[in-house]
């Protein structure tokens, strides 16, 4: 095989990658072997025709997707480890030529890991954080205790407010139609959570248990079901049932339920100390933060945009994983918001660039600084990640392989390139 590479605008690159007719020759005949029962052949039962057959009567084509498929990932993935190229991207694929015979070449564009031209990373100046608890704070904080702490109760002597849980039944329509996931019975809605579209929630405040309501609304633009979109709906609702929060009594005998403490004054002084305490470590991952951003300010790096969207796709990757725990798919998420992939996508990139500017940066400084780890720094992050992933330290060292504690040495070396420009960061 061989490889050629030709570098283009904002660090992005061209692979062409040539691989032997021998290589495509055994290809086509591993993709033969794998399609050969969906294809009918008169005199010949299924999947027994031969491939010369076969090859006659429908042309060696037959097989070439097929054959790509089964040699462009481990080509690509050979060339790329086997060059000095720092690929920070999914490759965009295209095929030049494919014929029986004869070499088969195919391109990749891909990104690059971008150089980064450090400025000034030391002694930076940020703003100071104020870590100071106030009577306000302590009460907002003791609010959420009491909320954490309420019970829900049924309201049946005035109509719907703000901030209420209601029981509904609804029914949609778009132009007199029903569509497809405007059904339900017994729906628990909060008003006030916009939850649903546009002003579904609001034409529902003032109304009783038992009312009939028509409920008229506009879907957005950019609503996922685009047979929906920018159509004015219909729903018919009945409002069932109306709930809500009320919160305890804060007196002495609430504290000593919820509390290790005795009295109102005892509890309320824990709280500011935690309040304190939490304050300051926000205050700390702040000024991490400023301090990145002013480095990176202070930088000069040209992204590409294949890898702002490799890490698009990482981060939504994510989300979808959060939403699984709560049992809950990105589809079903899109469905009850409205959002749609694209518009997710577009809100996701200004987070995934400073991700990537903040690694390349604090990546740069680990080299302009020869940062190192030690072999005791290695076993604590190893097993620190064993107590995070509850397993066993040994079985996860078994399964950590030489890219892997590479990968796990820059994370080290990193934190402590942040630790660095934090200690030489000046607060104005």
């Amino acid at each position: 095989m061989s490889l050629t590479v030709e570098n283009l605008e904002k660090n992005m690159a061209k692979l062409t990658i040539e691989v032997p007719a021998e290589k495509l020759d055994e290809a086509i005949k591993k993709a033969y072997n794998k399609i050969k029962n969906q294809i009918n052949m008169p005199g010949f039962r299924k999947g027994k025709a031969p491939q010369a057959m076969v090859e006659k009567m429908y042309g060696a084509s037959i097989f070439y997707e097929e054959a790509a498929n089964i040699l462009i990932p481990d080509a690509y993935a050979d060339e790329v480890e086997g060059s000095d190229l720092e690929v920070v991207s999914q490759p965009k694929i295209d095929i030049v030529t494919i014929e029986k015979g004869q070499p088969f070449v195919f391109t990749a564009e891909v990104a690059l890991k971008p150089e980064v031209t450090l400025g000034d990373y030391k002694g930076v100046e940020v703003e100071s954080i104020d870590v100071s608890v106030s009577d306000e704070d302590v009460e907002v904080e003791i609010k959420k205790d009491l909320e954490q702490n309420s019970r829900t109760v049924d309201v049946t002597d005035r109509a719907v407010e703000d901030g209420d849980e209601v029981t509904i039944d609804f029914d949609g329509y778009v132009g007199g139609e029903q569509f497809e996931g405007g059904y339900a019975e017994d729906y628990s809605l909060k008003i006030g959570s916009h939850t649903f579209i546009d002003t579904f929630e609001d034409q529902l405040i003032g109304k009783n248990i038992g009312d009939d309501v028509d409920v008229e609304v506009t879907f957005p633009d950019d609503y996922h079901a685009k047979e929906l979109a920018s159509k004015p709906a219909l729903f018919k609702v009945k409002v069932k049932g109306i709930k809500v929060k009320e919160l305890p009594e804060l007196d002495d005998e609430f504290v000593s339920d919820i509390s290790e403490f005795e009295t109102v004054a005892e509890y309320k002084e824990d709280v500011a100390k935690r309040l304190e305490f939490r304050k300051k470590e926000d205050a700390k991952k702040q000024k991490e933060d400023k301090v990145v951003d002013k480095v990176i300010e202070n930088a000069t790096m040209e992204i590409p945009d294949a890898m702002v969207d490799s890490q698009v796709n990482q981060m939504l990757q994510e989300y979808a994983q959060q939403l699984s725990y709560q049992g809950l798919s990105l589809e079903q998420y899109m469905q009850f918001t409205g959002m749609t992939v694209d518009v997710m996508r577009e809100q996701l990139k200004p987070e995934a660039l400073r991700r990537i500017q903040s690694r390349l940066v604090l990546e740069a400084i680990v080299n302009a600084e020869n940062i190192t780890f030690t072999d005791e720094e290695m076993d604590e992050e190893i097993k620190t990640m064993a107590e995070n992933y509850q397993m066993e330290l040994d079985k996860l060292k078994e399964l950590i392989g030489d890219n892997e504690k590479d990968s796990i040495g820059m994370d080290i070396k990193v934190k402590k390139a942040v630790d660095l420009i934090v200690a030489e960061a000046k607060e104005a």
